[in-house]
């Protein structure tokens, strides 16, 4: 029973463990009886969540009972009061969320912080722990080291999106805290998410029970895509290449860190898409739905589609409640001048070096003078400073490490370069993209670097592909076809002929580009990865410099024959999986419904075939879900 019911910290209750899938058909079966009772049904999936939480995270379910507590009562107050009142109710909510996850996540940061300012150090202490060890009179709980609770960040993000829409007035406050306490802590996607906003979920507490035969086969599916995303994608290629290829970068060869980092890329799409499967098929079979999360991303033409289709509800959270109070494409408000400050500040206190953080400061000084006095272009400048400091907040909410800024920033500008090329002229592409990489082979003959040697490279492919185009351009510059950018494309579906030739040619051209782009930005978002937030920041960097003077320096080709045969099976499982996800969505769309409309004893007996191939490819030890740390 203490087995059964006890936390076992070596022991999380995750999704790939048999202990869940028992835990979810007791859930199940007693949900069949109370199902069709709304309260009830309400109430004991409540409880079931607490339970799920605690099995997973401890005694941190402490912190999200404080939370749901806070929060509602604050959000029933707040539709009583109107203005500076009811806006001091919503920022005494934020700040007491934030503050929360501020602690936990960014307790070490600030210590660090503080000492670079001081030059006083500063211990870090649990001071929950402290509190639990004073209560119980003893010293039962650890108070030298902070624990981060299991997805914090995501229950944290949601329920700051209730705060806020209750204070817009989108969503009337819940009634009843256990409706109330439901909704944060729905356990399918309570600890990595997707994030749900409010208006798309408290609709359905107050629904009936309703699953129909092909709904339920859908979730069945669901179900075993997530599981084989996770098992036989993910924690086989982390297992038996990845994660030997970044603990000890210097001990592979430049192909196998390039072919480790490709290979991430695939990994933490099944890893994070596979739980999103898993939790829509279990909340479905439940009866409540939840949001897709993701839509084929490896298929986007350029960084800004990407991001409309990589973790699409974090993506609609940033913009809803960040990207528009900054102002938008509108204007810049205070936040957009308080963050450029602050992000100058995080960037002065990680590098140790003030040319970083004036520049951040002098480069968004000129964008804001530029837009004040270049009217035409107000609206354009505003929006790119905002997308810029919106996607830095993003890699702040995975750490404060200094990769994870480098990744947040890396693919702010990836989106700005984006919006600027499409509206280039032909010419000016080709210009721009030859003096880059004249300025790149300059800087990598006379400063010898792996980076430069690597920029190099990629700029020099990024310009033979403009000079194509730009050619093919001047050829035909009246076909309907011809592609009007280097990373965007035309949906060949509407052309015929040549046209439609040439269209898949550059959508294939931009997918290539967007994949290898999302990749090596990627290099820094693993390094950051797994790592103890007290050593993060130098681990992380030391790991991304190692795998980047690998990449960066001089292959030995007659290698790779040999690498590609002792890893077959991993290098044939990475084309397999990009080959599936490539696949059309209408062609994954009919193989679902497929699914769903098989008879139940031949919808059984294939899904207990894919049980046992899925126990074929199960490690050794359950390897966690990637954003169970964030």
């Amino acid at each position: 029973m203490a087995d059964i019911f006890a936390y076992n910290p070596g022991s999380p209750l995750v999704f790939t463990q048999f202990y869940f899938w028992a835990f979810f058909l007791v859930v199940y079966a007693v949900f069949a009886f109370i199902g069709k009772k709304r309260h009830a049904r309400n109430v004991f999936l409540f409880f079931a969540s607490l339970f799920f939480y605690y099995k997973t995270s401890g005694l941190s379910i402490l912190i999200l009972l404080f939370v749901i507590c806070s929060d509602f009562f604050i959000a029933r107050r707040m539709v009583k009061r109107q203005g500076w009142r009811r806006k001091a109710l919503l920022i005494t909510s934020i700040c007491i969320d934030l503050g929360l996850l501020c602690y936990f996540k960014y307790a070490y940061f600030f210590a660090d912080v503080w000492t670079q300012l001081t030059g006083m150090e500063v211990k870090v202490t649990d001071v929950f722990a402290a509190l639990g060890n004073m209560i119980t009179g003893g010293e039962r709980f650890d108070v030298d080291r902070i624990v981060l609770p299991v997805g914090i960040s995501f229950f944290i993000f949601q329920i700051i999106s209730y705060s806020a829409d209750v204070y817009r007035g989108d969503v009337k406050p819940v009634r009843n805290i256990l409706d109330f306490g439901f909704y944060v802590s729905f356990f399918p996607q309570l600890v990595a998410g997707p994030i749900v906003r409010a208006s798309e979920f408290i609709p359905q507490l107050y629904k009936s029970f309703s699953l129909s035969r092909r709904q339920f086969g859908i979730a069945v599916f669901w179900i075993l895509n997530g599981l084989a995303k996770k098992i036989i994608l993910s924690d086989y290629l982390a297992v038996n290449f990845i994660d030997r290829v970044f603990d000890n970068p210097l001990l592979f060869t430049g192909f196998e860190n390039f072919a480790a980092l490709f290979a991430y890329s695939l990994q933490v799409y099944a890893d994070f898409s596979g739980y999103t499967d898993i939790a829509i098929g279990v909340a479905m079979l439940l009866g409540f739905y939840l949001p897709v999360n993701f839509n084929s991303p490896y298929k986007a033409p350029n960084p800004q589609d990407f991001w409309r289709r990589w973790h699409m509800s974090l993506s609609r959270w940033l913009k809803a409640y960040l990207y528009i109070p900054l102002g938008g494409n509108r204007r810049a408000s205070f936040g957009t001048y308080f963050w450029i400050i602050l992000f100058a500040l995080i960037a002065l206190i990680l590098s140790g070096s003030w040319v970083v953080s004036v520049g951040i400061v002098a480069t968004g000084i000129a964008f804001l003078l530029l837009a004040r006095f270049r009217e035409g272009s107000r609206k354009k400048l505003y929006s790119n400073i905002n997308r810029f400091i919106t996607m830095l907040f993003g890699g702040m909410w995975h750490g404060a490490s200094w990769n994870f800024i480098i990744w947040g920033g890396l693919n702010g500008i990836g989106m700005i370069v984006y919006i600027l090329w499409k509206d280039m002229k032909w010419g000016l592409r080709l210009l721009l993209t030859g003096l880059c990489a004249i300025g790149l082979a300059a800087a990598s003959h006379f400063s010898p670097a792996p980076v430069w040697n690597i920029l190099r490279v990629w700029m020099a492919v990024v310009f033979a592909g403009t000079l194509v185009r730009f050619i093919y351009h001047l050829w035909r510059p009246d076909a309907v076809g011809a592609p009007s950018s280097g990373m965007d494309s035309v949906k060949p579906g509407r052309l015929r002929g040549r046209d439609a030739r040439t269209a898949w040619l550059g959508t294939v051209w931009a997918v290539t580009q967007t994949f290898t782009f999302i990749t090596f930005t990627r290099l820094f978002f693993r390094s950051g990865s797994n790592l103890d937030p007290a050593t993060a920041n130098r681990v992380a960097w030391e790991t991304a410099r190692n795998m980047v003077s690998r990449i960066g320096s001089a292959w030995d080709l007659s290698v790779i024959p040999d690498i590609a045969l002792a890893y077959w099976k991993v290098f044939a499982l990475v084309v397999a999986g990009i080959a599936i996800h490539l696949l059309p969505a209408r062609f994954k769309r009919r193989l679902r419904i497929c699914f769903a409309s098989l008879p139940l004893p031949v919808m059984a007996l294939a899904a207990a075939l894919a049980v046992f191939i899925l126990y074929q490819f199960v490690s050794a030890g359950t390897q966690p879900f990637i954003y169970f740390q964030f």
